[in-house]
């Protein structure tokens, strides 16, 4: 299954991407700078120069796969209804509160900044939907909680929602 991502995504994808292949030779260097310092075995600093290259590595394959393999998707939604970077009033009487949260990509998430992942149980009952209805949010087989829409603020990807760095 291909990621669904806003063009803006692959771009902050791409500057990381450019940037980090720039770091690159940086990293090689000072890994064969701390293996000169003597025995690898009691080396601490070339094991921290061999983590930090390996984790550059690894994000470098990461944000590639992702490129090669997303499906771009679209911002557009009707002036009545949540839609993707939507800011979105939501009340939940369970817990007699009232939050306000963003629907972003699942690459741009961070629920304890409110910014809620679309493919998430709450993102995908938010979508779509109009103030004053009703949802019901199903976490797993044995949970769910109800919320209601209470206000829709139509907001467009200003970038801001940095990508989340696994």
């Amino acid at each position: 299954m291909n990621d669904e991502l806003t063009s803006l995504d692959i771009q902050k994808m791409k500057d990381e991407l450019d940037e980090r292949n720039k770091l690159m030779p940086e990293l090689i260097e000072e890994v064969k700078r701390t293996r000169a310092f003597g025995d690898l075995s009691e080396n601490f600093e070339y094991k921290e120069a061999k983590r930090a290259q390996n984790k550059n590595r690894s994000r470098i394959r990461y944000l590639e796969k992702m490129i090669a393999t997303a499906k771009i998707i679209g911002t557009d939604s009707a002036a009545d209804e949540v839609g993707l970077f939507d800011k979105v009033e939501i009340y939940i009487p369970e817990d007699d509160e009232t939050q306000i949260i963003q629907v972003v990509t699942t690459v741009r998430c961070d629920p304890l900044k409110g910014l809620i992942s679309r493919e998430s149980p709450f993102g995908k009952s938010v979508l779509g939907r109009r103030v004053g209805d009703r949802i019901t949010v199903v976490v797993n087989d044995n949970y769910s909680y109800e919320a209601e829409i209470r206000n829709i603020t139509k907001s467009e990807d200003d970038g801001s929602a940095p990508l989340r760095s696994f």
